[in-house]
């Protein structure tokens, strides 16, 4: 079996217990918190055997072969890094990192110490991301032209850092990753322009983000993100026979295809946990002795992150 160590105690932690349980081959071995009561208190409800009360601790132990990183934001680069120097495989939750330079730095070190490390992004090995992008391949749809994604999160401050810029907080460090990867896996292609316009309230992180994606085939990508509105959220990819409605991208198990003609045809899956698909892919890459995994590629990560870090530095100047 292959061993997780968990750190964070944040509300994604259970759903992704659920998913390494329903997993073939991970079990969850040890969780650490900041404080030892946290971390006993959530080891005690998901019936994990280890609970610590550093992450140093946890990173040290003969009992956990990866870590799964699901801290604050800015604490993503730190937690990484110390898994990564203690000899531990990462999965680490997104925003991947704050910089770019940042990200660069910790692949190279995987690289160097023999180690994976993969960027957490579920929603690329959802059964239904695997019928979406069949239906574009073949042709189902036509052309793309544009795709176009919106996400809103209207109570959001159960997050007590979100608000805060230095800490990571922002719509579009929060929750842009998962449209603009979704993107450009189903196109397989890396945007090669964008721009993006950040709404900041007064003394605050940034409440909504509208970005612009230019890729290689005249194909456009849009994003619009907000705290302040109570929207449907769904990604539409467009093209000249017709539209696919993605809803819940990173989660779903259903989407549908809206023909020109009128016609709707249904997909669906079946899934428990929206985690376990993520899971048993990386526990196969470490069997297999890989360092990258070949979805969530070091490429796609690095480009995500940039795009990301670039957008945030125009908007402040």
């Amino acid at each position: 079996m292959i061993r997780y160590g968990i750190l964070s105690t944040a509300q994604v932690v259970p759903r992704f217990v659920k998913g390494v349980e329903e997993s073939q081959k991970g079990i969850v071995t040890a969780i650490a918190s900041r404080g030892i009561e946290k971390a006993q208190k959530m080891a005690q409800k998901l019936a994990i055997p280890r609970a610590f009360g550093s992450y140093e601790e946890l990173c040290q132990s003969t009992e956990v072969d990866i870590v799964y990183i699901a801290v604050y934001n800015k604490g993503h680069y730190d937690a990484a890094k110390l898994a990564l120097m203690n000899h531990k495989h990462v999965l680490l939750e997104k925003p991947f990192t704050m910089t770019l330079a940042q990200a660069e730095e910790l692949f190279l070190l995987a690289q160097e110490r023999g180690l994976f490390l993969m960027e957490a992004q579920k929603s690329l090995f959802l059964p239904i991301t695997k019928q979406v992008q069949q239906a574009i391949n073949t042709g189902k749809i036509g052309t793309i032209h544009w795709l176009d994604a919106v996400m809103a999160y209207p109570n959001i401050d159960h997050i007590s850092w979100f608000r805060d810029l230095s800490a990571g907080g922002g719509v579009f460090r929060g929750a842009g990753t998962y449209p603009l990867e979704y993107m450009q896996y189903l196109l397989a292609a890396l945007p090669e322009e964008y721009q993006g316009m950040l709404v900041f309230p007064d003394g605050q992180s940034d409440a909504q983000a509208q970005i612009t994606l230019r890729f290689p085939k005249e194909i456009v990508g849009t994003l619009f993100l907000t705290v302040e509105l109570d929207l449907k959220k769904q990604l539409i990819i467009y093209g000249e026979k017709g539209k696919i409605i993605v809803p819940d991208f990173w989660k779903t198990a259903t989407a549908e295809i809206h023909y020109a003609d009128g016609q709707i045809e249904e997909l669906s899956s079946t899934q428990k946990s929206e985690f376990v698909f993520e899971i048993d892919h990386v526990n196969d890459c470490l069997e297999r002795g890989l360092l990258e995994s070949p979805i969530v590629t070091k490429e796609l990560t690095l480009k995500t992150v940039a795009i990301t870090e670039a957008i945030y530095e125009n908007n402040q100047k």
